[in-house]
């Protein structure tokens, strides 16, 4: 193995993998160094010539599960993160190799000796479980969310949600339970990507579960105003525009 494409945004975390590459493979050659998941589909869309791929999941602009999206990635990966936490929810149950940050060298040796010893079968079964893990957190219709919570990611399962809520260019989940969280998605990117029959784009502002909807209040000039299960940091009004869709959806999965 001498050819390592680094993906992660923080600059300090990406020189110190750098030199202990460096350290335990004299001639190694790092073919890249990516920033964001942007970044990181536009390079793995060409022709790439790389033993391996260190890839944190945290990046700028979203977690980098987004990248298994819009590329197919066949190179070996160890994933890198320090969120222990998502790392025992995802990567131990697929039996997926990751590192916790912050790691050492002797840790990262071994990440390297178990990926040399590995057969061609055994490299293509790691990556079946890899896409099935992706496809869980954000496959056909999202399964499972990744918000942050202080210096932790904690995976949100969609059943668990009770709606997303946008305000200053930030966007927070609630659960059933009222648990909050902010993730790393636009109200935008969540509508596409989100399972249409469970969750609504209510405005500008809200996208809400099916299964949060308590009741509804007719309100001024023809429009509806929702009640949630959960306490909504404002009141979730539909538009009169937007009535008969929201009627619709709703009776569609609630029929008379």
């Amino acid at each position: 193995m001498r050819r390592v494409v680094i993906v992660e945004d923080e600059t300090a975390a990406a020189v110190n993998l750098r030199n202990m590459l460096t350290s335990l493979i004299p001639d190694v050659e790092i073919v890249e160094v990516l920033e964001s998941v942007e970044e990181s589909v536009e390079f793995f869309q060409g022709e790439v010539d790389a033993d391996v791929v260190f890839m944190d999941i945290h990046l700028a602009d979203g977690d980098s599960f987004r990248i298994f999206q819009s590329v197919d990635i066949s190179i070996p990966i160890i994933f890198t993160t320090a969120y222990d936490e998502y790392a025992l929810e995802a990567f131990k149950v697929n039996s997926i190799d990751y590192l916790l940050k912050p790691f050492k060298e002797e840790e990262l040796k071994r990440a390297i000796d178990k990926l040399h010893r590995l057969t061609a079968s055994e490299h293509s079964s790691a990556k079946e479980r890899r896409n099935e893990m992706v496809s869980q957190a954000v496959g056909d219709g999202v399964q499972t969310l990744l918000a942050r919570y202080k210096d932790k990611i904690v995976p949100v399962k969609s059943e668990e949600v009770a709606f997303f809520y946008t305000s200053e260019d930030r966007v927070t989940v609630t659960t059933l339970d009222d648990r909050r969280y902010p993730v790393d998605k636009t109200l935008e990117m969540l509508t596409q990507q989100l399972p249409s029959d469970k969750f609504y784009r209510a405005n500008r502002q809200f996208i809400v579960s099916r299964e949060a909807v308590k009741d509804i209040v007719v309100w001024f000039g023809s429009r509806l105003a929702l009640n949630l299960v959960v306490e909504t940091p404002e009141r979730i009004i539909i538009s009169k525009a937007r009535v008969a869709d929201f009627k619709q959806w709703l009776q569609s999965v609630h029929p008379a």
